[in-house]
Formats: C-alpha cells, structure tokens, sequence
C-alpha cells in the first residue's frame, strides 16, 4: 500500500504537532510515513501572494493564541516565542533532502529531532551548523551535515522537492496525501484516519 505524503515545512507549527501523532496514524493501517519538508515561503508568499499567518493582521493573534493552547491541551513541549522571526527554513529543509539521499534510515528521527529543536526548544536553525548540532546524536558527523547542506546536491534536492510540492497542489502545511487524495492541515488527522479505515468516500 502507497505511504502517506506527508508534506511540511519546520517552522510551521502544525507540522510540528501533526508529525508527532501521523506514524501511529499510518501504522494502524499497514502504511509508512513519506516525508516530504516544502517551503511556505515558495507556496504561500511567492505562488499564492499571500502573508505568512502570524503576520496576517487579526489571523495571526488567533494563531499565536491557538497554537499556545493547543501544546497545552496535548502536552506537547513548546519552547519558542511565536513573536520571534521565523528564521531561515532553508538548511533544516536542504539538510533532510541530503540526509534522505545519503542516510534515508535516519530520515524519521531527523524530522523529530529538527521539530523539537526549533519548536521544542525554540532553537534557531537558521545555518548548516546549528542543523548540524541538531543532527549529530544521531550518529552523524556534525562537518559531514554542514558540507552535505550547504552544497549544491542538497540545493537542488530541494528546488525539486518544493516543484514537485507546487506541482501536487500543495499549498499548506502540513498537508497529507492518502492514495492522491489530499487532506490539509493537522485538524485533518481525524479524516485522514476515517479515510483510510473505510476506504474512502
């Protein structure tokens, strides 16, 4: 059975809470998780002309407000200030393109270690060497991960990732695709289940 797409980028924090529960999703139902990091800079502002949500005046205090109720109610760590600039997206998302190609055993543990640094922790992870620091306990040599992010393969990993993204109609994140059937969000999670347990509708 095809994996679930499950498209994202690191500083959305519904991503964050959605990659926390979308594996055991998968698995009660005989499937694996596809990781697939894209930009909502490229989605969002530059295809779609819109504002990043927590700049979007009225949305983004509802957004600032959700999000801090929603680590709550779920108990999830949360250690960023949403008042904080986003940083740059661009090494964490070409760091997992490279570590995808060269050590795709790892891929998992590096979402969930690059998701509870940056919203866990609230670290930046702005450069190579921050990501690399982050990715390190998993047996990765730290100058390995900065070479391999901050050259051209991974640059060009991504560019391809976040075309085909654009491609597949994805606009959010997180947004995952069961059997080419797109579902947007992390409120989604309980469609998603549905839809695999009874097979569509």
């Amino acid at each position: 059975m095809a994996a679930v797409r499950f498209y994202f980028d690191f500083i959305s924090p519904y991503a964050y809470f959605a990659s926390l529960q979308v594996e055991e999703l998968a698995a009660r139902h005989g499937r694996e998780v596809e990781w697939r990091p894209m930009l909502l800079g490229v989605a969002v502002m530059k295809v779609m002309g819109l504002k990043p949500l927590l700049d979007t005046p009225l949305k983004g205090d509802y957004i600032r407000r959700d999000v801090l109720r929603r680590a709550r109610r779920e108990g999830v760590p949360f250690g960023r200030d949403l008042n904080a600039p986003a940083g740059n997206p661009l090494p964490a998302a070409r760091a997992f393109y490279w570590l995808r190609k060269h050590h795709p055993q790892l891929q998992a543990q590096a979402v969930h270690a690059l998701f509870q640094a940056y919203w866990g922790q609230g670290r930046d992870l702005s450069t190579p060497e921050a990501v690399a620091a982050v990715l390190e306990p998993l047996g990765l040599p730290a100058a390995e991960v900065v070479e391999g992010a901050a050259g051209e393969e991974a640059a060009s990993l991504l560019r391809n990732a976040v075309g085909a993204s654009i491609e597949a109609g994805i606009f959010g994140s997180p947004t995952l695709v069961v059997d080419d059937e797109p579902f947007w969000g992390s409120d989604r999670l309980a469609d998603v289940d549905e839809w695999l347990r009874v097979g569509g509708w």
